[in-house]
């Protein structure tokens, strides 16, 4: 543990220990590796506590961006790392589903590679959160119409100030000095998770980019039963990989 570690941090340890948080995520491990079997790579997964309440070093928006978009370095070392946030409450279902959308992350990325635009990193957290089973983030239909309207146009966008306030929403621009889009909390994110019901959305700015084709092809494939034809190769590499959980 930190050693500057607040009271908060020991007291929501205890409660990890109380629900034998590792045996939830080695049970989850065990779950994903059917869905990852024909996905080339070999991790070891651990759990991790990240205090974004109290941390005067961590900011939440950032430290979960660089975990999501910025992989290379941790794929290359071969451990993932499934961070629980000292400012949520942690339960058996947060721990199994932070398991699994990181397993499916990483899985995700080693068959498309790291996402550069808005529009495939959408596409990367709809495949994951939806193979992961998350409900939230989530949004009104009102506020997904809106959400669409406002993300439409950034889709390309690969700048850090314009894709984090789209993924994340308006509440983590002020303390990164970024300009507001008008967005609730986690808009972008739960706009991604609503493509899992088939939304025609998510389905049309997917295909909208021909250069994007080959991540569209696979995420389509695998939420809605349509076929997608190829753009000329097949993207699936039959090889194993075995997620391992780290107890240690």
């Amino acid at each position: 543990m930190n050693p500057m570690g607040k009271d908060h941090v020991p007291t929501l340890l205890d409660t990890l220990i109380a629900f034998d948080a590792e045996t939830v995520a080695a049970r989850a491990v065990g779950e994903a590796t059917v869905h990852v079997a024909n996905i080339p790579g070999e991790f070891k997964i651990g759990l991790a506590v990240s205090d974004d309440l109290k941390g005067g070093w961590t900011n939440r928006y950032a430290s979960e961006f660089r975990l999501c978009f910025e992989m290379k370095p941790i794929l290359k070392r071969g451990w993932l790392s499934a961070i629980l946030w000292t400012s949520e409450t942690p339960s058996i279902q947060t721990t199994r589903e932070t398991v699994l959308t990181t397993i499916y992350r990483a899985a995700y990325i080693q068959q498309h590679g790291l996402a550069r635009t808005l529009r495939e990193m959408l596409a990367q957290e709809s495949y994951a959160l939806a193979l992961a089973g998350c409900t939230q983030p989530a949004l009104d239909s009102d506020d997904l119409a809106y959400t669409r309207e406002i993300i439409t146009p950034h889709l390309d966008a690969k700048d850090r100030p314009t894709v984090m306030t789209c993924l994340f929403g308006d509440v983590a621009a002020p303390a990164l000095g970024y300009p507001p889009q008008g967005l609730s909390p986690r808009a972008g994110l739960a706009l991604a998770l609503h493509a899992r019901c088939g939304s025609t959305f998510m389905l049309s700015l997917l295909l909208q980019e021909p250069r994007s084709c080959r991540v569209c092809n696979s995420i389509l494939t695998n939420l809605w039963p349509i076929p997608i034809k190829s753009s000329g190769r097949n993207i699936m590499r039959h090889s194993i990989a075995r997620f391992t959980s780290a107890t240690s």
